[in-house]
């Protein structure tokens, strides 16, 4: 797994331990908040109730503690997951959740991150991982693309009249 030391100086990664629900949430609707202002979206603590379990790992970031000697927010998560591939039927990992604050970003925390899904996926013998990104996410998509990831297929959506 991904040493600490490979993060950027002043921040510290470690696994969840299960009882982070509600933090989960909270970063999830931080994600879609900020891609699309102004819509509502409690569903998602719907989806981390379904999803998140012990088989799929959430890790956190948090800068290292302050001179007060208190433990800071976290500023970056990375929760995991499984998914069949549906062209050879093998299981993958699959990225629910990457997500790093604002006022974090471009310090290498999201590379970082990814790294540590690439050692969790290679653990379990997967061959492959899967993501989804927004198309109006361009700083996201330059990231993963960086790291190797290329489109595979595209989802499409038509909202309907009611």
């Amino acid at each position: 797994m991904l040493d600490t030391a490979d993060l950027c100086p002043g921040y510290l990664i470690y696994r969840s331990t299960g009882v982070d629900r509600a933090l989960l949430v909270k970063f999830m609707q931080r994600t879609y908040c900020e891609l699309f202002p102004g819509e509502g979206f409690d569903h998602l603590a719907y989806t981390v109730e379904q999803y998140f379990s012990g088989d799929t790992p959430l890790w956190w970031v948090r800068s290292h503690t302050d001179a007060n000697l208190r433990i800071p927010d976290p500023v970056a998560c990375l929760w995991m997951g499984s998914a069949v591939d549906q062209v050879r039927g093998d299981r993958h990992a699959h990225i629910f959740l990457l997500y790093v604050s604002p006022e974090h970003r471009r310090r290498g925390i999201g590379t970082a991150l990814m790294r540590q899904a690439e050692d969790w996926a290679r653990l379990r013998g997967d061959r492959q991982m899967g993501l989804h990104v927004f198309c109006q996410n361009q700083p996201a998509q330059r990231l993963y693309e960086s790291l190797g990831f290329v489109p595979q297929s595209i989802w499409m959506v038509k909202l309907l009249d009611r």
